[in-house]
């Protein structure tokens, strides 16, 4: 097996045949079928064009032979490659290198590369196009009124996109490469005049520190990378399809990670409210927001705490004041409280799946035989009963209340620990189980901002932000936590 010499530098020869040589070698032209290796005769002189189909367009690529075979030898004798750079080749586009290993990267990510005999240096002419869909809403993240496009897995499309919302002269789009065989597409995206220089930096430092042969899954294998905290279930950045909400994070003082080949950027750093967000509020007046925003953070909360609690009353009645005994099951059933929870906590989760891989026409009639004929008959059988069905139900429509899927995933875990120390130490492993996991997220921190910020450490006026959906005229103060350059503005 040959060894990738792709770090190494590969000077380019005014000899083409060498070149060809090499880059015929490189690039696989006799073994891949989409890779292209058009021989040429233009001016009198030997050219060759090199590129993937597929990602050229070929509309340009054949405007662009059809001008250069109309040179003459006179017009290419002196300073040919400046005459080609700068007259010959009418594109936007336009570069040279003198290392063929860049050549061999560049062809590979779509440009085409043009090789002129008796030059020591390579034309890159990018006229590429990737296959892309149309920038849709996301399915998740989806608002009643508002904007209806969303990222795609196309960079420069999702760069545009961000860019259609911020004309600000100092937003900036950094460009990284990452992966030895893969050599995958980044950009962070920040505005130069708001956010924090060194964490910008960080951000940066740890991109081009990992070392691995491709991201496979795309931003979710930067995000393990750069985060670090693999047992964690929560967390340490934000996914987002939505280009609004990228763009007033940035104009926060976030800082995005796009990478190429997926719809979902990454905003960095959040906490744990950040996470408890979304469009919906902001698309309505103040109050209305904040009515919203209360409502969903009820639901997050009965997510996480209302099984356990029901279950602690459930197997501890005399914890109930008369007036709400009633809440107690009627019938534990044949099969213990804890172990129904479990069985219906996995059925979810196995229904979740289901739905994922059924095809849409027969996602309907899943959702039916789930609900009517699976959930009725497991009680009338006594393998479960009618008060776990209906706080189940409750807690899972609260999951799927959460903005975030990674947050609702999270919580989910937490959920099914604190019920496995409800049941085996009842009252005081349901207070230690709490205690714990407020320690726990006390504790983390987001690329150094603290996770429960600003609960823990305490910041009035922020929280009062975090609580209340606040108008938008007043709310032109970025985050002190994230250490703006211009806070008030």
């Amino acid at each position: 097996m040959r060894k990738m010499d792709s770090g190494k530098r590969k000077a380019v020869s005014k000899k083409i045949k060498e070149n060809l040589l090499y880059l015929r070698e490189e690039l696989g032209v006799d073994k891949s079928f989409d890779v292209i290796q058009i021989d040429t005769f233009y001016a009198e002189r030997e050219m060759a064009l090199y590129l993937v189909d597929g990602f050229v367009k070929d509309d340009i690529l054949h405007y662009l032979m059809k001008l250069l075979a109309d040179l003459t030898k006179e017009q290419l004798e002196e300073h040919t490659l400046e005459k080609l750079l700068k007259t010959y080749i009418p594109y936007v586009e336009v570069e040279s290198t003198d290392d063929l290993n860049q050549v061999v990267n560049s062809v590979l990510a779509g440009p085409t590369a043009l090789v002129v005999d008796g030059v020591d240096k390579v034309i890159l002419i990018d006229a590429r196009t990737y296959p892309v869909r149309g920038p849709q809403e996301p399915d998740i993240e989806r608002v009643v009124r508002g904007s209806r496009d969303g990222f795609v897995e196309t960079l420069v499309f999702n760069t545009a996109l961000t860019r259609r919302r911020i004309r600000d002269r100092t937003l900036r789009m950094e460009y990284l490469q990452v992966g030895r065989r893969s050599k995958t597409d980044i950009v962070v995206c920040y505005i130069e005049d708001i956010a924090d220089p060194d964490y910008v930096a960080r951000i940066k430092e740890s991109i081009t520190k990992i070392d691995t042969d491709g991201l496979p899954m795309a931003e979710k294998t930067v995000e393990e990378f750069i985060e670090g905290r693999h047992w964690n279930p929560y967390p340490m950045v934000r996914y987002t399809e939505r280009p609004d909400t990228a763009a007033s994070h940035l104009y926060e003082g976030h800082v995005c990670i796009i990478v190429d080949g997926s719809p979902s950027v990454l905003i960095t750093p959040t906490t744990f409210w950040h996470h408890m967000q979304h469009a919906e509020e902001y698309r309505n007046k103040p109050l209305v927001g904040a009515y919203l925003r209360w409502v969903r953070f009820i639901a997050v909360w009965a997510s996480v705490f209302m099984l356990p609690l029901w279950y602690l009353f459930a197997v501890q009645p005399n914890l109930l004041p008369d007036a709400i005994s009633y809440i107690g099951p009627n019938d534990s059933g044949k099969v213990p409280l804890f172990l129904q929870f479990l069985i219906v906590e996995i059925g979810i989760d196995v229904l979740r799946m289901a739905a994922i891989h059924t095809p849409s026409a027969l996602a309907t009639a899943l959702g039916l035989v789930a609900a009517l004929m699976i959930g009725q008959v497991a009680v009338e059988v006594g393998l479960l009963t009618n008060e776990v069905m209906l706080y189940l139900a409750i807690a899972a429509i609260g999951t799927f209340a959460t903005p975030s899927y990674e947050m609702s995933l999270a919580n989910r875990i937490f959920r099914i620990g604190l019920l496995t120390i409800t049941a085996l130490f009842q009252t005081s492993g349901f207070i230690v189980g709490v205690f714990f996991w407020i320690l726990a997220l006390s504790r983390m921190k987001s690329f150094g901002v603290p996770y429960l910020w600003p609960f823990i450490p305490f910041n009035p006026r922020a929280l009062r932000d975090v609580l209340f959906r606040s108008p938008i005229p007043l709310k032109n103060r970025r985050p002190k936590i994230l250490h703006p350059q211009d806070p008030d503005r």
